[in-house]
């Protein structure tokens, strides 16, 4: 993928997406994850945390997985502030779950993932962060 299909991709999930489900959400304000959620929630996107260690984060239910999500919520995004080599996984469930996109955020890099999930008809972010995508 080159940097301008990337960044073409990335805004048009942008556009596009109104719900991200959110792995590795954390309820901690010190992390990542959690100041991304607040990003998109002050963008207008509906956030789905998923973690397994927290009841809620910003004020939202979480769920431990995202197969855990009720099937009539519909996840756009799946966006993934996992290791790279917990990524796959994520993303083989997001197929699952059928999101329309997956963005593995800054760092988190799996090219057979990111394969798959193109093969399975969805759009894929690598290594970007939506927050950082947001304010360009």
């Amino acid at each position: 993928m080159t940097d301008d299909s990337t960044t073409a991709t990335a805004h048009r999930i942008l556009d596009r997406a109104r719900t991200f489900a959110v792995v590795g959400a954390s309820a901690s304000p010190h992390r990542p994850s959690h100041g991304v959620i607040g990003t998109l929630l002050a963008h207008g996107y509906t956030v789905i945390p998923v973690t397994p260690n927290a009841e809620e984060v910003h004020g939202l239910r979480t769920y431990p997985d995202l197969a855990s999500i009720p099937s009539d919520i519909e996840v756009d995004v799946v966006d993934i502030f996992r290791r790279s080599d917990k990524a796959g996984g994520h993303v083989d469930e997001a197929i699952e779950i059928g999101a329309k996109a997956v963005w593995m955020q800054l760092g988190v890099i799996d090219e057979g993932a990111a394969r798959r999930a193109t093969d399975a008809g969805l759009d894929v972010v690598m290594n970007r962060c939506p927050a950082i995508e947001l304010g360009r």
